[in-house]
């Protein structure tokens, strides 16, 4: 299936395991919780290299050019959809203390309904990871690939 684009979001499920800035868990994020705001969403998964070398580094650079808008909401969410073994919530906040990146974090590994295959790259038919999902303020999908610049992000959060 191509990824959703120009439709709704569809809300992030409750069996995502969040932890805030800090590193800390906290109860489930939900896209509602953030009315009138961009939302950016980063898909990864720790074993990937593709993450590492390009999807982290183009997710802090947006970080640090974008965190400190009111408008603009940052996710990373590792959504597992295989290494379910190697692709654990302790590998997520590694990954967010490597990258150093003062956003929440979430483990999705899915659940009884999805095959234990993550619930947003079900929900946004997402190809992989790294992967990035941009939402308007009115929570629509403006942008679903694998590939975004740092450049190219203004089109869609300007």
């Amino acid at each position: 299936m191509p990824p959703l684009v120009k439709q709704p979001a569809p809300e992030l499920h409750d069996t995502i395991a969040w932890v805030n800035a800090h590193g800390e868990k906290i109860t489930p994020i939900h896209l509602s919780d953030f009315k009138n705001k961009r939302v950016v969403l980063y898909c990864f998964q720790s074993w990937c290299p593709g993450c590492h070398s390009v999807g982290l580094p183009t997710l802090q650079q947006l970080v640090e050019s974008y965190g400190e808008r009111d408008d603009i909401v940052f996710l990373a969410i590792q959504t597992v959809f295989e290494g379910f073994e190697v692709n654990t919530y302790e590998k997520m906040i590694e990954v967010q203390r490597e990258y150093n990146l003062p956003i929440p974090f979430g483990h999705d590994r899915g659940n009884v309904d999805t095959q234990n295959r993550s619930s947003v790259m079900c929900d946004y038919h997402t190809g992989g990871t790294p992967w990035f999902i941009i939402l308007d303020t009115n929570h629509q999908i403006v942008f679903s690939d694998f590939h975004l610049t740092p450049e190219s992000v203004a089109t869609y959060i300007a």
